[in-house]
């Protein structure tokens, strides 16, 4: 923990794409879903509405992960396959909030059951 925020240090994730064409690209597409999910859980990502209008105009009202947010260990691990090749798309993108989420309650006690994650 850093203060009263709890701190990731390490993901890993796991992926069956059937064959993978370029590993590299799946381990990269991988780690920018990981991002965006992570994303999610950070104080300002929220999209609020006002009189059924979005609030946040642009990306400078929005509250967008970067390098800094990532744990320094990521681990991405490409289940075998032979099957033909199909693509990886953005599986990483809906469990890492949900993983956190169950992390953070473990070390805490604290269960987060909405998105961004508050104190």
């Amino acid at each position: 923990m850093r203060g009263n925020q709890p701190v990731v240090h390490r993901v890993t994730a796991a992926v069956h794409c059937n064959m993978p064409i370029n590993p590299r690209t799946v381990e990269a597409q991988v780690q920018g879903g990981l991002m965006m999910g992570l994303g999610t859980t950070l104080p300002g990502a929220q999209i609020t509405l006002k009189d059924g209008v979005v609030q946040q105009a642009n990306w400078n009202d929005y509250r967008l992960a970067t390098h800094a947010d990532l744990p320094p260990q990521i681990a991405v691990h490409i289940v075998p396959s032979a099957d033909p090749p199909t693509g990886i798309g953005e599986t990483a993108v809906p469990p890492i909030a949900p993983a956190l989420a169950n992390a953070v309650a473990a070390l805490t006690g604290k269960r987060h059951r909405s998105l961004p994650f508050t104190a």
